[in-house]
């Protein structure tokens, strides 16, 4: 039987819980710089904020936008992000576990430092590493008008410092003009610039990094033109994994519109000379980057090695019809996945951008949990594997049935479902039931935020192949190794950890099913069979005199088994009572007006939880 202890321990808890309260770490610090390793970070509840991403990259604390100047150089991965205006800075060996740094780029005279990219100067053209090789970062400054500034490291990234006669592209008397991508061009020996220019894209050559001349312009008629294009990217990839048959991608990222509720992002398969680039479908095909909501701004890693023959890229999730309205804290904003990305043929002969999850998140997998084929039909909870932060794959055949899929994050009140519609030939990504339903854009409008994203599918096929990355707000999804892809956040409760399948009108074959629990990159490893911390259903409650409502306790790590009673401690008892209804939930009434805390306690006493709880009358 759970104990139930309600008890005047006010003062105790403030006293015990200040000297345990995390060192206030800043996004714009390195952990190293305020005494704080990663590890022992990690044993601060340091990343263990409600719905802060466990695998994937985000920020201490503050926003989070554009990721900027992705570069591998001797060893590291370098990422760069927007924070108001600065380039912050993070560096991983892997792509997946990050350590922060400080801040690689400013305000300045010339205004701030927007979105742009880095290369390696290999040779020295530029004449600034006395023949070595150095890092130059390309950006956006925004005194006197949007022009492309120009800085440069010699210590691998860890210092910058800014080029005198910035800047080295001044503004042509336009709005938009801005978020540079440089890269080196093999065939025509010169460096070439991709500037976004409202509504197109402009492309500069240079010799030397430093002096820049126009070449052309694309975009007029070209594809989708609902809102401001933004970030491009150009690159080349084999066609099939045939080297001998290479195209290459131009993507750019569309801004807020009412036409697809928000931003989203197009790219273009063609033909490109060093000067010009060509499109090789007609003007008014619009290829879609990510059929979901939350993916935008995709930069690729600069200079990862040729023997390794990858092209990898990453996200800003979010969206600009919210930017930073989501309801979390000390950070708001993060990337998706890093993704592997390919060109291959599909059915009816066109060639299609194919992105996937790079080999490195399996290094991520605590344990495999395989359910053997099986014919479903209705409803099939997935009883032996729960979890907030995982991986599934999933392969699926069909002769005769309406709809089926899979539901996400699962409780009795709220899901995620992904699903698979053969009537309308639509597969789909709903997050209307998610848990947030609205929130309040960057207009001050009341946004739908609980919807649902749809694309066509050729159900011809009689098989679907997806391959899901969930983690504690957001879930990325990759249909047919990557041939769609759909990327949401979702902000569900944080026991939320149920997994069911279904159908309707029909059975259908489940050929294969894995599911993977995936470690934290923030934190140490925990021990087999070591409970780590707690979690709750609501950490903030506010009730009405006289309302009730339930709250859940749950174990972490996921998979773990908890088989003992709580201990639920209140700290002001003549404010809330508290019911048990079973070993893992109670019910809280609102007796009187005020503010007070509730602490949730493992048997041992050694791992807790606080919540607060408001009355009001």
């Amino acid at each position: 039987m759970k104990r139930l202890i309600l008890s005047m321990i006010g003062m105790f808890i403030f006293l015990v819980g200040c000297s345990e309260v995390e060192p206030d770490i800043k996004g714009d610090k390195d952990l190293k710089a305020v005494g704080l390793s990663k590890k022992q970070a990690a044993n601060a509840d340091y990343y263990t904020e409600k719905y802060r991403p466990q695998y994937h990259f985000s920020t201490p604390s503050g926003n989070l936008a554009d990721p900027n100047g992705l570069i591998y150089f001797e060893g590291e991965y370098h990422l760069f992000h927007q924070k108001n205006g600065n380039w912050a800075h993070a560096i991983s060996t892997d792509m997946l576990n990050w350590e922060h740094f400080p801040v690689a780029l400013e305000h300045d005279l010339l205004g701030q430092a927007l979105s742009g990219s880095t290369v390696v100067d290999w040779n020295d053209s530029s004449g600034l590493f006395d023949g070595k090789a150095g890092l130059v970062a390309f950006y956006t400054s925004t005194e006197g008008g949007e022009a492309q500034g120009m800085a440069y490291s010699k210590d691998k990234g860890r210092t910058w410092e800014r080029y005198k006669g910035n800047p080295i592209i001044e503004n042509p008397g336009i709005k938009d003009f801005r978020d540079p991508k440089v890269f080196w061009h093999e065939d025509t020996n010169k460096w070439v610039m991709v500037i976004s220019t409202n509504q197109s894209v402009t492309f500069y050559n240079s010799v030397n990094l430093i002096d820049w001349t126009f070449q052309s312009q694309f975009g007029d008629d070209e594809g989708s033109h609902v809102a401001v294009w933004e970030c491009p990217e150009l690159f080349q990839l084999p066609v099939n994994g045939d080297k001998g048959n290479q195209k290459w991608v131009l993507h750019v990222s569309v801004g807020d519109n009412d036409a697809t509720n928000g931003s989203t992002a197009q790219y273009f398969i063609g033909e490109f000379d060093g000067m010009t680039f060509v499109n090789d479908n007609p003007p008014e095909t619009v290829l879609t980057t990510d059929f979901g909501q939350d993916f935008y701004a995709a930069q690729s890693f600069s200079d990862i090695p040729d023997e390794d023959g990858r092209r990898i890229w990453l996200g800003w999730m979010a969206n600009w019809r919210y930017p930073y309205q989501s309801p979390t804290d000390p950070w708001m904003g993060s990337m998706s996945i890093p993704r592997e990305l390919s060109l291959r043929t599909i059915e009816d002969g066109s060639i299609r951008l194919f992105q996937g999850p790079i080999k490195e998140i399996e290094s991520l997998r605590a344990g495999a949990h395989h359910v053997e084929a099986f014919q479903l039909e209705g409803d099939h909870p997935i009883d032996t594997f729960m979890s907030t932060t995982f991986e599934f794959e999933m392969i699926v055949e069909w002769d005769d049935v309406e709809e089926f899929g899979i539901r996400l994050r699962q409780s009795e009140e709220e899901e995620t479902v992904f699903g698979v519609d053969t009537a309308t030939n639509k597969i789909f990504l709903d997050r209307s039931n998610a848990g947030l339903k609205q929130l309040t854009d960057r207009n001050g409008n009341m946004f739908q935020f609980g919807n649902r994203h749809e694309t066509e599918y050729p159900m011809g096929r009689k098989q679907i192949k997806i391959r899901g990355l969930v983690d504690e707000s957001s879930i990325e999804l990759f249909v047919n190794e990557g041939e769609f892809t759909f990327t949401k956040l979702i902000y569900t409760k944080p026991t939320n950890n149920a997994i069911e399948l279904y159908t309707k009108g029909g059975s259908v074959d489940v050929v294969l099913l894995d599911f993977f629990e995936l470690h934290s990159t923030w934190r140490e490893r925990p021990q087999a069979e070591e409970m780590t911390g707690i979690i709750v259903s609501e950490e903030y409650i506010t009730l009405k005199v006289g309302e009730m409502t339930t709250v859940k306790a749950q174990a972490k790590p996921n998979g773990y088994v908890y088989d003992e009673s709580y201990t639920w401690e209140v700290e002001l008892p003549n404010l809330v009572g508290i019911t048990e209804q079973d070993d893992s939930t109670i019910s809280v009434k609102a007796l009187e007006p005020g503010v007070t805390n509730i602490t949730i306690s493992d048997a041992s006493g050694k791992i807790t939880k606080v919540m607060k709880v408001r009355v009001h009358s």
